[in-house]
């Protein structure tokens, strides 16, 4: 069998090409990044068995080579500012805004505190945390402090 050199540079320009697409466009292990390294490394062994080591060799350093300089240029290119989001998130969540929790607030658990949770505190449920304890469901508890986000509770005495 004859193996010519279009047959090569043809799998090494479509195994980039595949390397690329695993690289940029569907990373992780998938049939592209497959599909290129059997590309890649068939064109190198089809270059050794069929044109000898001196060509085997190029082809090897060249794909190497090629590649790199392809994900330079793919990188360097900006590709992705056109499809890349570019605003920016400036809301806060807030889920203790409105609500008139102090310290000293008795509630009951809603859910498992282990360490975190659901209580109610004057007829408002939110999340919750103890200090490492673990408290049941339906316990008494009583707000040890607020914090931004949740509310720090321990058991009522």
């Amino acid at each position: 069998m004859e193996i010519s050199v279009a047959l090569i540079v043809i799998l090494l320009v479509v195994g980039i090409v595949f390397l690329i697409i695993e690289l940029f466009l569907i990373p992780g292990t998938s049939i592209a990044g497959i599909a290129s390294a059997i590309l890649l490394i068939c064109a190198v062994y089809f270059a050794y068995k069929g044109l000898g080591a001196t060509a085997g060799n190029i082809t090897l350093i060249s794909s190497v080579v090629l590649a790199g300089i392809a994900i330079w240029l793919f990188v360097h290119m900006r590709t992705f500012d056109k499809i890349e989001l570019k605003t920016e998130i400036k809301s806060k969540v807030d889920p203790l805004k409105g609500l008139n929790i102090k310290v000293g607030d008795k509630g009951r658990t809603q859910s498992r505190l282990a360490p975190m949770g659901k209580v109610m505190i004057d007829g408002n449920i939110i999340e919750a945390k103890t200090r490492g304890e673990f408290l049941d469901h339906n316990t008494e508890i009583v707000v040890v402090e607020v914090l931004s986000t949740n509310v720090l509770v321990e058991k009522s005495s």
